[in-house]
């Protein structure tokens, strides 16, 4: 299996990341932090003009053709530029919707006229045959009007509409927006009866958090070379240069299980839903002490508000636990690695 990416697959990373350095650079992060939305339907609907959310929709359904892969080169860049916005939710709904053969939903999807956001479950919550119940948060779905719920055996798009008690949550991270919500036994309007879903979802995640992980290797590495102490870059000491090349490790490791899960999911492999599952705890992992890393690598700047390291920090907690792994995916790993 090669799994280098082609010229063709550079250039969408290329040009996804292009678009948010123009669109969403992270100084809007702070600037917005205390708006009701982290994105406009402004900004929204000019990233949806690249046709982000239907690369990995068949050509029949009207999307681009292309596979999970591609999808997971797309969003390690919202990754590495900390793109604010449901783009992981909408584009899981976006397949729903083409895959039911929903093509005005698909459009509204796709087009940036539609968002949807992500239900978070809570431990009383509760997913079963598309019904949803119990306290649950809400991911980014302020100006949602639809959410989507995954569970282990589908998934479901439900109007935000029906849910009761709405009300924002402070978040951590200022690019997320966060609600609290119950669900009293809500069914969608459209259901998705594949499993494999919540595995593609797994996926993505793992590639923001891959994305994530560069970034911060990135950031702290160019920091070492150029930091100077008493003549000398502050790379030049075990304390720094261990360190980094720990997240390099730490980075590769991730970005090579992400890919690897996505071709494995692409070729219909039999431990798909396994390496899937290997994928977001491993990018986790590499986020987190990444992110955590690049901070003690910045020094006493590396603490303040106008920095993009503690950005980065709060972005790798959301993402390691907004679609973060159930019992059962543990129990899945478990099993292959335990003898």
């Amino acid at each position: 299996m090669d799994l280098l990416p082609t010229e063709d697959q550079l250039q969408i990373s290329d040009t996804v990341g292009e678009l948010f350095q123009r669109v969403l650079p992270k100084e809007l992060l702070r600037a917005r932090a205390v708006e009701p939305d982290a994105i406009t339907r402004e900004d929204w609907a000019t990233c949806m003009e690249t046709g982000l959310l239907a690369l990995g929709v068949a050509e029949d359904r009207g999307g681009v053709g292309l596979g999970l892969a591609e999808e997971a080169l797309a969003f390690r860049e919202i990754g590495r530029h900390l793109a604010p916005g449901p783009f992981l939710s909408s584009l899981l709904a976006a397949r729903i919707a083409a895959e039911a053969g929903d093509a005005a939903l698909y459009e509204s999807i796709v087009s940036g006229e539609t968002q949807v956001g992500l239900v978070v479950m809570r431990p009383s919550a509760t997913f079963v045959d598309g019904t949803l119940a119990g306290e649950v948060y809400l991911l980014d779905a302020t100006a949602a009007d639809l959410v989507l719920a995954v569970g282990a055996d589908g998934a479901s798009l439900i109007p935000r509409t029906a849910l009761a008690d709405v009300g924002a949550v402070d978040a951590i991270d200022p690019g997320t927006r966060l609600e609290s919500a119950r669900a009293d036994s809500v069914r969608g309007i459209l259901d998705c009866a594949d499993p494999g879903i919540r595995a593609r979802g797994l996926v993505l995640a793992a590639a923001i958090l891959a994305g994530v992980a560069e970034a911060c290797r990135d950031a702290a590495t160019e920091h070492a070379k150029t930091r100077e102490q008493f003549g000398r870059p502050i790379g030049v000491n075990q304390a720094i240069k261990h360190r980094c090349a720990d997240m390099a490790v730490q980075s590769d490791a991730a970005t090579s299980q992400v890919f690897y899960a996505a071709a494995t999911m692409d070729a219909a492999y039999a431990d798909a839903a396994f390496q899937a599952a290997v994928a977001h705890l491993v990018a986790a992992h590499a986020a987190i002490e990444n992110s955590q890393n690049t901070v003690q690598v910045h020094g006493g700047m590396g603490y303040t508000w106008e920095h993009d390291s503690h950005l980065y920090v709060k972005r790798a907690r959301v993402w390691a636990s907004a679609l973060g792994l159930t019992d059962d995916d543990c129990e899945l790993v478990l099993s292959a690695v335990v003898v």
